[in-house]
């Protein structure tokens, strides 16, 4: 008779736990089937938790429009691939599409599974004797069924370490301003749009507050910001009023590097080689093998060291020329990394400021932060987490006790075993995903060894490589030792390469074949992805075939970025950000177009892409249309234009910059006459050219070289471009144009360079 498991959430830590064990008897020959029956409950009535079902989801905590951080080749589980046409970093709503993708394909229909949305778990208490479990549920929202309890045989906690918002005692809702007025104080995970943070407007302060470091501050302040710049330079309705005269100021009690969603394994040479973020964090080919945990637990100071200062290589910055405040750190202690594309050039551009400090007396305004007074303020964001207790709340206190919950340490409870997974005291009792910063193949590793780990012996004996791993395992021990200590890892359980080896090991799963090296002088990449632990799955053969297409998905991207020019276009585009000093020289063979040089600033100003002059198909519900969404720039250049032959005059000129993610492609649009906010039609799209063998062929120029051309009715733009890349940054890039036709014959070159 099957074993009866409840599994209490059903995001992606609980679809796949679900997934795992409704299917593990498949892999054992002698096992009646099946082993376990789950029943999945959730509150939402879709599967996803955090992760929002469609584009215009509104019950999610993660906004639906968001970025990941991570890409497809991370975000996702062995056996389901993603569609061809997603974006390497997908949007959160894509996400929530494939975890709906993944319950219809293994868990829809499937007679040992059943999935209970609407309903809380509100409590689960011993079964009789001490064994098993009695969880009570109730019904959710308006029509939900009453309270109910049902008997299992074994827990498993999915419900995720989100679990309520950490928000201060002082912010009940509002602030009170200096003249008397209320100021909203939303978390940051309620912020939507600025229309519903900053509601009529009424109030005089121009400050949007975040207050919060690590991942999420770094994150809402670079997204409101680029919805303030969005706001103030998109053509049409303005969404707010007087968007440009607003700003961010984002108030971090620590230091931490920023990186691009794109890095580079190679940040020191002049034609660099960029990767998404993932290819080079999780590249194990220059680890020494086998890996130990370099990036979680407790992190010694010789460690740290070489941390920061590898990070300063890899970025080509130790970040002092974004904010003096950004380079502040003490090279000793752990380092913090957040992901943004545009949060360092936005604070270089002055739309977020940034100080360092706590916020120490906020029921008046200004607010006082310890280091100084913040004043003028129209709206308070906070990036304060989340405290993961009430995750547990269902659990008995004595269950609390012998599992070493700690609410006093958010990110260090409860102390388990196994990576996270279990505690010998509650053999019953599993965990899956349930830490900071869970990774997906970490989940499903999680929910495998559950599966084994609950085989009945005589059906399947535990492995010696099990019996091993679980008198070696120290992960309790490690967890309590971390607790209250300042060489603690910004993500405890944060190396994700070595919790793979460790879970592969200890159920005796072989790692698929590195793909073969790229043809020197690529750099050596090794990436750890879901898809190479496979799991094969006799119920269900398409698995494989799944397998394979991740495989090579990422296999592609990889190729595309290391012997093709992938990658280069959207990390010339995140660097075009903000303003540049332009001197352009123009050298005419027509006396009716005179030669002379312009000396001014060019200014990229970061909106929303717009869809004007773009005569592709809008896209569907379920589709990501590159062409339509994403990030554009209105280019804006001003200056003083003097000619050679005496005279000058102020110029101006206006360019749209697109970037595609899907077909990865830098364009320059032309602005309409009578609107020079809008985009008209294509000028030229931007071709990346392929790298010289070496460096020593790679000519003058200042690094990776592009084209471009163009055909105004009778003349011919021929384009080049050169631009200068030191580690993830750009300082200097130009152009070159030659103009030839009947009537105009003259060459443009310009040079841009950071004030």
């Amino acid at each position: 008779m099957s074993k009866t498991v409840c599994i209490i959430g059903a995001g992606p830590a609980g679809i796949v736990a679900a997934k795992t064990l409704a299917l593990h008897h498949t892999n054992i020959t002698s096992a009646p089937a099946p082993l376990f029956a789950v029943t999945v409950y959730d509150s939402n009535l879709s599967p996803g938790g955090l992760w929002p079902s469609s584009r215009s989801d509104p019950t999610r905590p993660i906004h639906p429009g968001m970025t990941a951080n991570l890409t497809t080749n991370t975000v996702q589980f062995s056996d389901l691939a993603w569609e061809e046409h997603a974006p390497q970093f997908p949007r959160a709503w894509m996400v929530g599409s494939y975890l709906t993708r993944y319950v219809q394909k293994y868990l829809d229909g499937r007679e040992n599974v059943e999935m209970r949305f609407g309903r809380r778990v509100v409590r689960a208490e011993r079964g009789e004797g001490g064994r098993g479990w009695v969880v009570e549920s109730e019904g959710v929202g308006e029509g939900g069924e009453g309270s109910e309890s049902r008997e299992y045989d074994f827990l498993v906690v999915a419900s995720g370490y989100f679990g309520k918002k950490k928000v201060p005692e002082w912010a009940g809702g509002a602030l009170l301003s200096s003249a008397g007025q209320t100021i909203p104080v939303v978390h940051s995970t309620e912020f939507r749009t600025l229309n519903g943070l900053l509601g009529d407007q009424s109030l005089p302060g121009k400050k949007i507050l975040v207050v919060g470091g690590q991942m999420s501050g770094v994150e809402i302040a670079s997204t409101i910001a680029s919805e303030l710049s969005s706001a103030a330079h998109s053509p049409g309705a303005k969404p707010i009023r007087d968007a440009k005269d607003y700003t961010v100021h984002h108030l971090s009690d620590r230091h931490t590097w920023v990186t691009p969603l794109f890095t580079t394994p190679t940040p020191t040479a002049k034609i660099p080689y960029f990767l998404p973020s993932d290819f080079n964090a999780f590249n194990i080919a220059r680890r020494p093998q086998p890996l130990t945990n370099i990036r979680g637990g407790l992190v010694p100071e010789s460690l740290a060291r070489v941390g920061h200062e590898s990070m300063k290589t890899s970025m080509g910055t130790d970040q002092a020329e974004f904010h003096p405040v950004m380079a502040d750190h003490d090279p000793s202690a752990p380092l913090y990394v957040a992901i943004s594309q545009f949060y360092p050039n936005l604070v270089r551009s002055g739309l977020i400021t940034l100080s360092r400090g706590r916020l120490e007396s906020p029921e008046e305004i200004p607010a006082k932060t310890g280091v100084e007074s913040v004043d003028d303020i129209a709206a308070v964001v906070l990036a304060t987490g989340f405290d993961p207790s009430p995750s547990l709340s269902f659990l008995p206190v004595d269950v609390l006790e012998k599992i070493g919950h700690a609410p006093e340490f958010p990110d260090l409870t409860p102390a388990l075993a196994s990576h996270g997974t279990h505690h010998p005291s509650v053999p019953d009792l599993g965990f899956v995903g349930f830490y900071r910063g869970p990774y997906w193949g970490v989940m499903e590793m999680q929910s495998r060894f559950l599966a084994h780990l609950w085989t009945p012996e005589a059906i399947s004996p535990r492995s010696d490589a099990l019996k091993t791993a679980l008198e070696r395992d120290r992960s309790s021990e490690e967890v309590l030792a971390m607790r209250g200590n300042p060489r603690t890892a910004q993500f405890p359980m944060g190396d994700y390469p070595y919790l793979m080896q460790e879970f592969a090991s200890a159920l005796s799963l072989d790692i698929s074949p590195a793909h073969p090296p790229h043809p020197a002088p690529a750099p050596p990449v090794d990436l750890i992805t879901p898809a190479r632990y496979s799991y094969p799955n006799a119920a269900e053969p398409s698995s494989a075939e799944e397998t394979e297409k991740s495989l090579r998905q990422t296999r592609k991207c990889a190729d595309e970025c290391l012997t093709s020019t992938g990658c280069l276009a959207a990390s010339v585009f995140r660097n075009l950000l903000g303003t540049w000093t332009l001197n352009r020289e123009i050298k005419s063979s027509l006396p009716s177009h005179p030669s002379g040089t312009f000396t001014g600033t060019a200014t990229f100003l970061l909106r929303r892409k717009t869809a004007d002059g773009i005569e592709t198909a809008a896209a569907g519900e379920q589709a990501f249309d590159g062409a339509r969404e994403g990030w554009e720039y209105l280019y804006i250049e001003e200056g003083i234009f003097a000619s050679s032959v005496g005279f000058s005059f102020p110029a101006t000129r206006r360019y749209v910059y697109r970037y595609d993610e899907v077909r990865d492609v830098l364009s320059l649009w032309f602005v309409r006459v009578n609107d020079d906010e809008k985009a008209d039609y294509l000028f030229h799209e931007v071709e990346f050219l392929p790298r010289p063998d070496s460096e020593a062929k790679s000519g003058s120029g200042s690094g990776v070289r592009a084209k471009a051309g163009h055909l105004c009715i009778d003349d011919y733009y021929a384009v080049e471009y050169d631009f200068g890349l030191e580690g993830v940054g750009m300082k200097r890039w130009e152009v070159r144009y030659v103009v030839k036709g009947p009537k105009k014959e003259y060459t443009l070159h310009g040079v841009y360079t950071r004030p």
